[in-house]
């Protein structure tokens, strides 16, 4: 989801690492945050596929700085990985949230439908964090209040959802 990240972020501008980098943690730091050991290692692979350049340029006081834009590989990729997301990245909240972060940039209403049809048909699954052999419990279930306030507060989040993929399908099917 890093690699996303950055193909996302710089698909909507040129940035400096620094930039990058805040960009990425304000998005997904509660998560996961990121350190510079991770995001220049991230950099270079997508650098060296040819999917960014890197180029020096003045910066607004000091030193130059090194600034990333993305190539016209490095667009494709990103509307690939998008309208291949699938998996993880579709049932994972934290994954479908940086997904969703730059679903805009698949710019097909139908490609972008299909990506939320997953989600969806992921949330209308019967689930539950905690199961009575192959059964899935509900909050009703459950004397721990605890474990109730996870169910409670996860479905609430699911049904607001759904009514958002529901709702934004429409449109996009409108379209």
């Amino acid at each position: 989801m890093l690699e996303l990240s950055i193909l996302g972020f710089l698909y909507e501008t040129p940035l400096h690492g620094y930039e990058l980098r805040k960009r990425i943690t304000a998005l997904t730091g509660h998560v996961r945050p990121v350190g510079e050991s991770t995001l220049y290692p991230a950099i270079k692979r997508l650098e060296k596929a040819g999917l960014l350049v890197r180029e020096t340029r003045p910066g607004p006081a000091a030193a130059p700085r090194q600034v990333l834009t993305l190539t016209d590989a490095g667009r494709d990729e990103l509307r690939h990985r998008l309208a291949d997301a699938a998996g993880a990245e579709v049932t994972d909240e934290n994954r479908w949230f940086t997904l969703l972060a730059f679903l805009r940039h698949l710019e097909d209403p139908a490609s972008q439908a299909a990506v939320l049809r997953r989600r969806l048909a992921f949330l209308e699954e019967p689930a539950s964090f905690f199961y009575d052999g192959e059964r899935p419990l509900r909050a009703e279930d459950l004397d721990d209040p605890f474990r109730r306030g996870i169910l409670t507060v996860a479905r609430a989040t699911s049904r607001a959802e759904v009514t958002w993929l529901q709702s934004t399908l429409t449109d996009l099917e409108s379209t």
